[in-house]
C-alpha cells in the first residue's frame, strides 16, 4: 500500500500506518486504541495515510491524527499523537489545546493524547459529533 491509498477501517492496520509511527513507537498503542475505537463505532470509514497525518474520512473527514507540537517541547510528554476534529461550533474543554475556525461555522480542534486511557467516551462523542457534522458539510450553505 501507498501512502496515500485508502483502505476500509475493517481491515487490518496497514504497513503505511506502521510506516507513519515509525519516528514515534511509543505512540503507536495510542493510535491502536483510537483506530479501534473508530473501527467499532464508525465502520464505513476510510483510512488514508498521508505524509503529516493518517486521515479518516466518511468519505468527508471527519478526524485525523498527527503529532502536531501544539505545546513546547518541555510541556510534551515523550509519547503522544494530536486528533483533529472539526465542528460547526467551538468546542470548550480544558483538554482541547487549539480551536481554529478556518471558515465560518467551521471550527477544527485539536486535542494531545498521551495515552490510551484518554480514548474515552467524552473524546468518542466529539468523533460522533464531527462525524456526523462531516455528513452534512456539503449541505450547509450560508445566506
Amino acid at each position: 500500500m501507498k501512502s496515500t491509498d485508502t483502505v476500509k477501517i475493517t481491515e487490518a492496520i496497514s504497513s503505511a500506518e506502521i510506516s507513519f509511527f515509525e519516528l514515534h513507537q511509543g505512540a503507536f498503542p495510542i493510535y491502536e486504541e483510537f483506530r479501534k475505537r473508530l473501527q467499532a463505532e464508525f465502520p464505513d470509514t476510510q483510512v488514508r495515510v498521508q505524509k503529516t497525518q493518517i486521515t479518516f474520512t466518511n468519505p468527508k473527514v471527519y478526524a485525523c491524527v498527527s503529532f502536531l507540537p501544539l505545546r513546547k517541547k518541555a510541556e510534551r510528554p515523550e509519547n503522544f499523537i494530536v486528533i483533529t476534529f472539526g465542528m460547526e461550533f467551538e468546542l470548550k474543554s480544558p483538554r482541547i489545546d487549539v480551536t481554529v475556525e478556518p471558515y465560518p461555522d467551521r471550527w477544527t480542534h485539536h486535542v494531545l493524547i498521551s495515552n490510551p486511557e484518554e480514548i474515552d467516551d467524552e473524546l468518542m462523542q466529539w468523533i460522533e459529533d464531527s462525524y456526523a457534522f462531516s455528513k452534512q458539510k456539503h449541505r450547509i450553505r450560508r445566506n
